[in-house]
Formats: C-alpha cells, structure tokens, sequence
C-alpha cells in the first residue's frame, strides 16, 4: 500500500468558509512551490443551498482581516460590502453594569468588520477557480476514510461514480457534525446551552455610526453588529437573539409589528428605534470541541474541531486562525521537504493552536454561563466588572486586543504577510 502514488498531497473534505480559506492559503503558493490539492464538498460550487454561502452575517476580528489581507483577498471583500465596527457597547440588561471597547484606544482603523457569508463566499470562490492546483470535487460526498501510515484513503461519490482517493494529509473542515471526526471516532467534549439563537437583519429609525451592542440578559445574550445594505443603507443591524428553545419559537411566530415592540423592550432606545424586520431563522446551541486535533495523516479545523456559542462572535475568527496557523506549517514542511501528514508536523499544529483554542473556549462558555446568572452576588461581581473595565485602561486593552483575535505567537497570515 505505501508504494502507491497519491492522487493529492492534501485533501480538504469542506469547502465552506473555513476549507475555502485553506484552499486558498495552500493554492496561492508560487509554482515551484504549488502541491496537488481537493477540495471535497457536498454542495456545487456557487450553490444557493451552500450554508456557508448564505446571507447570515460574520464578525471578523482585526486579525480575520489581516489573514484576508495575507491572501490577497481583503480588497476584494471590501468592495463586495463590509461595514467597519468602531465602538462596541456592552451592557446587562437591569442592571447598572456598561462597558464601552473603542477603535481608539488600541489605534486601529476598526476593531472588526461585519460582512455576510455571501460576500466572503463568493470571493473565495473567486479565487478558488483561478488556482490551477485546486481540484475542486463538488457536488461530492465522502462515504468512508481510512488512514495508513503513508498516506490516507477517502472512498467519494462524486458524479453518480464511487471513486477512490488517497492523499498525504486529509483536513477536516465539515463542520460541527464531521462525518470525519465521526469516523475516526475522536471523542468530542459537548455543552448544550439549552439555548436557541434568532438570527434577523433589522432596520433602525438612524444611522449605527458603526456601533456594535452586546446586551445581556437573565434568557440568554443579544446582538446587534452594524451592516451596510443596499445603496449605502447605514440604518441596519445584524440581530442575535438567544433565548431558550420554547420561548425562541414564540419570539419567531410573532407578527413584525409585535417582534419589533418585544426586541424594543428587550433592548431598550439606544440603538434607535426598531422600525423593520426581515427573515428570521433559528439555530440551536451547543458547544463541540474535539478531544483531539491531529493525528497521523489528519488535521480538524474550524468547527469539525470547535463549536463555539455565538456570544463573543469568535466561531470563524477562530476557525480562520486554524487556517493561519495550518497553512503555515504545511508550507514550512514543504519548504523543509517533511512529510506534511507526519505527527512530527501536526503536532506543531495543535501545539501552537491549543492556547487560542482553550482560551478562547472558556471565555466564550464563561461569558454564557456569568451573563445568564440569576445568583445575587454573581450579577453584583459582573456588573462591577463591567464598570470596573471602563475605569482601568490597561485591561481594557488587553481584552480588546483578545476580542481582536490577537492572542499569542501570530502565524505570517495573521501579521498580513503572504506565506
């Protein structure tokens, strides 16, 4: 078996967000540097049903926007549509605690940007057929996977064929429920919230002037993050509203005119007055995260590897600094002529991602937990730190900096260099 020749040095089951981004870091390379590489996903490409594709929006930490940048991709994101979020407002709804994050206390342009998936994806598969290198398997579904100590073997249905794949590394980006992570049965530590979130663009009687909110409740965390619609429109936001799952369908079967008066009250007139309400959708929480991140010939990125609760807005930002991180050590490995599916060259992977990871996860689980407290004493000791951050500089920096997606050593990506 270790005599045959791959069909691919790396294999990339997932070509949503996350794959797409991979593919595009490990495709980019010059030439003489270039490596035969599949993408395999479940939906054709530029699919209206791709969920990664749709019209729900991302928040893109700073350093997201560096790693677009390292691609070569951020201008053209731009110009599809991206609104920039320059101050964020944080309160506790009842309560006296607030806080305030402002672009000008670290010297950035934005502490984040608010796009939709469509936008980014559709210049990730612009750039994606440009890449000679990138064999793009889809639609095409992976019916097995084994591994061996040379290389990897995935068993696909692509074209009404079953056909047989082998490659150096296969990259797990498909999603929360992987089917690879299944199958090569690595256990997963799981929390359901017990919550449900209300995704909704809604308009406002005024201009965001790029405010993002982050409202919390005794029902779970609210969003709003500032978008820009058609011809300019500056008078909408992105809604995230959790609540628990029989209530969230209550909240989903009102009319606009009762959702409008029920999100008011739930938010109170800082954002403007709420004077329209276009589809709604509902999405269960959990969190997922995989008890293992590499093994010989496997990597998991993104959410095959990390499930996260939507409350800091952190899912894709962390999954895009997997991409960073990953694509960089494969390159290097390259570049050094090691065997890119070797532990020896995985681990340095998951070693370098494991402090992102963790921190991130238990900021985000810590934040749900604290914010949705009824316990006297827990919400005086939040409310305090809420206006205690205000009054201290130096660690409203430091968080900032984290919300950002700077956290430890930063792959070249991540810096805005090209690989």
């Amino acid at each position: 078996m270790s005599g045959q020749t791959n069909d691919f040095d790396v294999i990339i089951v997932g070509g949503g967000l996350v794959g797409a981004s991979l593919a595009c870091a490990l495709g980019s390379l010059p030439e003489a540097e270039s490596q035969r590489i599949a993408v395999i996903e479940s939906f054709a490409l530029q699919s209206a049903q791709q969920p990664s594709f749709d019209d729900r929006t991302v928040a893109l930490a700073d350093a997201s926007r560096q790693i677009f940048s390292g691609l070569g991709l951020w201008q053209g994101i731009e110009t599809l549509g991206v609104a920039p979020i320059h101050k964020i407002h944080i309160s506790d709804r009842g309560h006296i605690g607030i806080s305030h994050l402002d672009r000008q206390s670290v010297r950035r342009e934005a502490l984040g940007y608010v796009a939709t998936s469509r936008v980014l994806g559709q210049a990730l598969q612009a750039r994606l057929q440009t890449l000679t290198n990138i064999s793009l398997l889809c639609p095409a579904s992976v019916t097995d996977v084994e591994f061996s100590h040379a290389s990897a073997s995935l068993k696909i249905v692509h074209e009404n064929e079953t056909k047989q794949l082998r490659a150096g590394l296969v990259i797990a980006a498909d999603g929360g429920n992987s089917l690879i992570r299944q199958q090569a049965e690595v256990k997963t530590l799981q929390h359901h919230y017990g919550q449900s979130a209300l995704i909704a663009n809604v308009r406002v009687d005024r201009p965001h002037a790029q405010v993002a909110y982050e409202r919390f409740t005794a029902t779970g965390p609210m969003a709003l993050l500032p978008t820009i619609g058609t011809e300019g429109d500056t008078q909408r936001f992105a809604l995230v509203w959790t609540e628990q799952p029989a209530q969230i369908e209550r909240v989903l079967g009102l009319s606009d005119v009762d959702f409008l008066a029920e999100l008011q009250q739930r938010f109170g007139p800082r954002p403007g007055q709420f004077i329209q309400v276009g589809r709604r959708d509902v999405y269960p929480l959990m969190m997922i995260h995989a008890r293992e991140h590499v093994r010989p010939r496997l990597a998991f990125i993104g959410n095959a590897a990390h499930t996260l609760h939507p409350v800091a807005g952190q899912g894709f930002n962390l999954g895009l600094r997997d991409v960073a991180v990953l694509a960089q050590v494969i390159v290097d490995a390259w570049r050094g002529q090691r065997d890119i599916g070797s532990m020896a060259v995985l681990r340095d992977y998951a070693r370098w991602r494991r402090r992102d990871h963790l921190q991130t996860m238990a900021t985000t689980d810590s934040l749900v937990r604290l914010f949705s407290s009824s316990f006297p004493p827990i919400q005086l000791a939040r409310n305090l730190g809420l206006l205690a951050l205000d009054m201290l500089p130096g660690l409203k920096k430091v968080i900032t900096h984290q919300a950002m997606g700077y956290v430890g050593k930063l792959p070249r990506l991540a810096r805005g260099l090209p690989l």
